[in-house]
């Protein structure tokens, strides 16, 4: 039995003797089936082509991420992010193999991974078996959890610390259990807020974005950016990372609290006369 990862979302399905007939992560309004139909492969066959390798690079101290090249699926970078001897996984891409396993165990290893909606779950369950470690998803995501695995703790309630300086927090939106990870200490104790794409960094690297369907250009209602910014400015943080290696360095907070206030304007007609 194979298996088999959907070559659109890179999301990895539990072992069967035929490719499943749909992917439901794609078929939902917020991802999109491939116009050339659904396709799949598997890790197998993606080792065996030799074409993909995952760079691993130095962000900050105690911070690092890693991206599949060239890109396979939605492109999606993770981070290892390291607080006081705790390294954690945050978000996952699907492409694993043994370079990559032995360049996350010269930093240290790993001793959790953290999802920030099921766009990323990817092959989070080969990588948790790989270096048996736990998986944190929130709750209100379980239906899209497609391969079950013990490793994956379903975690409740609006904040889950995780170690002295890293704390999960939903603040839903993209998915309801929608969830950022707070890194307290990072950026010199200025602290970082690492986001996916629950809240997405633009092309202007001073300005933030929030939709429920990025692909789609779904937007958000207004009242559930103004909850998203009202949580997360309460949180110490200069510095912001997303999913796709796009940065605000400096002035973080600020620049959530700006955007929304932009992003609720223009859904109210107030930004601008067109």
């Amino acid at each position: 039995m194979q298996k088999y990862i959907c070559t659109t979302c890179g999301t990895q399905y539990p072992p069967s003797l035929e490719p499943p007939r749909a992917c439901v992560i794609c078929n939902d309004e917020r991802q999109y089936v491939h116009p050339s139909g659904q396709s799949w492969t598997t890790l197998d066959d993606m080792r065996l082509t030799q074409t993909y390798e995952n760079e691993l690079l130095f962000e900050e101290e105690h911070l690092y991420s890693i991206t599949t090249k060239p890109s396979f699926a939605i492109g999606q970078t993770a981070y290892v992010v390291q607080s006081a001897g705790f390294h954690l996984l945050w978000d996952c891409i699907t492409y694993l193999d043994e370079a990559t396993l032995t360049k996350v165990k010269s930093l240290g290893g790993l001793q959790a991974i953290a999802l920030s909606h099921p766009h990323y779950y990817s092959a989070q369950v080969e990588w948790a078996e790989e270096l048996d470690i736990p998986i944190f998803i929130h709750e209100d995501d379980r239906q899209w959890v497609v391969r079950p695995s013990d490793h994956i703790q379903f975690w409740s309630g609006e904040a889950l610390p995780l170690a002295k300086s890293l704390t999960l927090h939903r603040i839903g939106g993209h998915f309801q259990g929608g969830t950022v990870l707070h890194w307290e200490d990072g950026s010199e104790e200025e602290g970082v807020l690492l986001t996916g794409d629950v809240i997405q960094v633009v092309a202007d690297r001073n300005w933030v974005s929030f939709m429920y369907s990025y692909p789609n250009l779904i937007p958000l209602p207004a009242n559930k950016v103004a909850e998203i910014a009202k949580r997360v400015s309460a949180l110490k943080f200069d510095r912001l990372y997303n999913a796709f290696h796009r940065i605000v360095q400096d002035n973080a907070n600020q620049a959530v609290q700006r955007s929304a206030d932009r992003y609720i304007a223009t859904l109210e007609g107030t930004l601008f006369d067109t």
